[in-house]
């Protein structure tokens, strides 16, 4: 398992190098965040072919949904980035280095190593999960339970993610706040459904043993603390009553993570 680890490491390694090359050459690292996502069922897939001939319905299972939301998910952010062009995160922080001409080194630095990392951290449930479950290892309840939770999250993305694009494209809505269908029950359905998706697929890789549930158990807190917590939600909200009216009325209404009923009806 190890090896097939390193494997899975390396692999990670020369696909980012490329793709800082790539984003060196066009002066623009934003569409890491579709990598975010693909780069995960990379993992997953890579793991799966490692397995050979022994692997089992629940190896192929935790691989089937760790890939179908690593496609839909940066196919997604892809297509964002293709429209809206440099996100202006990236902007801002690569934005004196670019002026003092170091934009190459400190992309590695700033963007690409700690993705790099982060991306391996967060998905050990796919990988340990895949490779831990050979000798044809089946489905069982907890495998079951873990599969409904990661299709109710990649509803919640998916409609959510539907619902905002229809309600930027419309001319009228421009600095107005969606407030409705899922995100009157929360301002951030897609994060949750993330965050759903990736505990959905841990339970499912806890059915291989305790050690692989207690060992891959950081990757779904981790993405669970970066959506809440660091370059999620407080991230995205920052300065967004300022720029949009009534978005302070929204907050206060409107659950931050959990859907839930908004207060006042």
């Amino acid at each position: 398992m190890i090896d097939a680890l390193l494997i899975n490491a390396g692999l990670l390694v020369l696909g980012m190098a490329m793709l800082w090359r790539i984003a060196v050459r066009i002066g623009d690292v934003s569409f890491i965040d579709a990598v975010w996502g693909g780069g995960m069922g990379v993992l997953a897939l890579a793991s799966l072919v490692q397995l050979g001939s022994g692997r089992g319905s629940r190896a192929t299972l935790i691989a089937a949904m760790a890939s179908i939301w690593a496609a839909r998910l940066a196919w997604h952010l892809y297509a964002r980035w293709r429209v809206h062009g440099e996100d202006p995160r990236y902007a801002r922080m690569l934005g004196k280095a670019r002026v003092e001409g170091r934009y190459g080194a400190a992309a590695l630095k700033l963007v690409f190593a700690p993705q790099a990392l982060l991306l391996f951290i967060t998905c050990l449930p796919a990988q340990l999960g895949i490779l831990a479950s050979g000798d044809m290892a089946s489905v069982g309840v907890l495998a079951q339970l873990g599969a409904l939770l990661w299709l109710i999250g990649i509803a919640f993305e998916a409609v959510g993610d539907w619902q905002l694009n229809r309600f930027r494209a419309d001319p009228a809505n421009k600095g107005r706040v969606l407030d409705t269908g899922l995100w009157r029950y929360t301002r951030h359905p897609n994060y949750f459904g993330d965050a759903c998706v990736w505990w959905g697929i841990w339970l499912a890789a806890a059915e291989a043993g305790l050690w692989v549930a207690l060992v891959s158990a950081i990757g779904p807190v981790f993405l669970t603390f970066t959506l809440t917590r660091w370059s999620g939600k407080p991230l995205l909200e920052k300065d967004m009553a300022a720029r949009r009216p009534g978005y302070a009325e929204y907050v206060r209404r409107t659950s931050g993570f959990i859907p839930w009923w908004p207060k006042g009806g």
